[in-house]
This record gives C-alpha cells, sequence and structure tokens, in this order.
C-alpha cells in the first residue's frame, strides 16, 4: 500500500493546501447546485460506512469540472451526517476520506482552474485512442495505473469508463481490469441535467431552474475471480444507464439538439 502521512495525502498533496481548495471550489460550487440550479440526490444510503479506501465510483460524464465537483460535495456531506442533500456546506471542512478522481492529462494541463482542479484529487492518465482531438492507438501507461491503484490504496476514486462526455460513447475496459486487479467496491452513478445546466467545462450556469440529479446505486455485485473483464465493463455501462437500450432522448435533450439545427440554419 501508498504511504501517507498526518501532513500529506499519497501524492504528497500537502493537505491543508488540498482541503482548502476543495473547501474553496466547493464555497463557490455551492450556489450553483444549490440555488441557480438545484441538485437532487438519491440513493445515498449506499454510501453510509463504506471503508475509507478502496472505493471506485464509476459514472457517466456531462462536463468536466461540475461532475466531480458535485460528487465531492455529496460525498463530504454524507460523511458528515447529510443524507440527500448539501444544505450545509460546513460540511467541506471534514471530508474525513480522500477523494480523487481520474481525468484526462491535455483536460488538466489547460489554464490555471485547470491546474488548481488537479491539486484538489486529479489522477491523470493519457487517452490511448484519443488526444487532441485526433484519434491515435497507443499503449497504456503503466504508471499512470499505479497511481490509480494508489488512489484507490488510499481513498474513494471517481472513474469515468467511457473517458468522454459524449453520451453513450464505447466503455473503456481499463476500468474493468482495474476493478478485476483491486478488488473494489464498486458504486455506480447516474448523472443527468449538467450538460444542460452547465457549460461543457462545468464553470459557467448556461441556464437556471434546471434540476441536474446525482443517483447513487448499490455496489456491483461481481465475481472477481471468474467475471472477465467484458463482463464487468457491460455490469458497469448498464449500472450507468450507456447501453444501448437506455438511449432515449429526455425532452430536454430534445429541445437542445433541435435549437442547435436551427443555428446551423441561422449561420
Amino acid at each position: 500500500m501508498a504511504k501517507k502521512s498526518i501532513f500529506t495525502d499519497s501524492f504528497g498533496n500537502i493537505y491543508f493546501l488540498k482541503r482548502f481548495i476543495i473547501f474553496i471550489l466547493g464555497m463557490i460550487s455551492y450556489r450553483r447546485f444549490n440555488g441557480f440550479n438545484k441538485l437532487k440526490i438519491t440513493g445515498t444510503e449506499h454510501l453510509v460506512n463504506l471503508p475509507k479506501n478502496n472505493v471506485l465510483f464509476v459514472s457517466n460524464h456531462q462536463t468536466y469540472f461540475a461532475d466531480v465537483a458535485a460528487m465531492y460535495h455529496v460525498f463530504c456531506a454524507v460523511n458528515n451526517g447529510y443524507m440527500n442533500t448539501i444544505k450545509n456546506p460546513v460540511y467541506l471542512l471534514n471530508p474525513k476520506v480522500d477523494f480523487y478522481y481520474v481525468a484526462a492529462e491535455e483536460t488538466m494541463n489547460k489554464g490555471i482552474l485547470a491546474r488548481i482542479f488537479k491539486l484538489a484529487g486529479a489522477v491523470t492518465v493519457k487517452r490511448t485512442w484519443r488526444a487532441e482531438g485526433k484519434n491515435v492507438n497507443r499503449m497504456v501507461d503503466l504508471k499512470e495505473v499505479e497511481n490509480i491503484l494508489k488512489a484507490l490504496d488510499n481513498g474513494w476514486v471517481i472513474s469515468f469508463p467511457q473517458g468522454t462526455t459524449s453520451a453513450f460513447a464505447q466503455g473503456r475496459k481499463g476500468t474493468a481490469k482495474l476493478v478485476q486487479q483491486q478488488r473494489s467496491i464498486v458504486i455506480p452513478i447516474k448523472i443527468n441535467g449538467f450538460r444542460r445546466a452547465f457549460d461543457k467545462k462545468g464553470l459557467r450556469v448556461k441556464v437556471t431552474g434546471v434540476e441536474p440529479t446525482l443517483q447513487f446505486k448499490a455496489p456491483l455485485d461481481i465475481d472477481y475471480d471468474n467475471e472477465k473483464a467484458e463482463d464487468i465493463l457491460n455490469k458497469i455501462m448498464h449500472a450507468i444507464e450507456q447501453t444501448p437500450e437506455h438511449n432515449v432522448l429526455h425532452d430536454y435533450d430534445k429541445e437542445y439538439q433541435e435549437r442547435k439545427k436551427q443555428e446551423k440554419k441561422d449561420e
């Protein structure tokens, strides 16, 4: 198991600085989730009494940062006794668990805000299939895999198995292989409404009055010894509702697509 101390996390980040950043970002984002677009949270009973390490959260992905920020709020709230609500942001001062999230390296190296978010717990990886908007084909960096395992050894980790904010994109087997190797508790999260409420980065409120949702589901039942990575991935993708049978547009998605079509006609 990777080493950490009372002063630093497992990657050497100073706790005081890391938690200060999480607190400031949390206070900035709080109004967005509890005012402009009130966050609806369900299923937090599945987060109670989880161990403080080796818990992997798998989720679909709609914005670069708002998704993770909302999850951090909920994690801190639940660990301080608040269920299905983020009404009292004092919970940000006492997270009780180390949080990390897996993010594309190219995303976390663009701009000062991205670098600040990186200090809040990003474990960066290079996509093996896409870089800088182009298709690529490169090997997995084993050092990056070791970093994810290190994060799991010491805390909770959020992973987006599609590796993109595009809905119903293909899931990547790397997440399933990590589960096999680490025998992690896997908690699926289904999110919705973030794409409509916020811009792609998740930093700007695009529309108010939206109700983004975070649905935490029961831990997946996984046979670590006998299930293949492909079977585990199928379970994950079904749980986060990113399989073909879930590909039914909501009314606001239809409205969004119609608006985009009209904008193109007007150009």
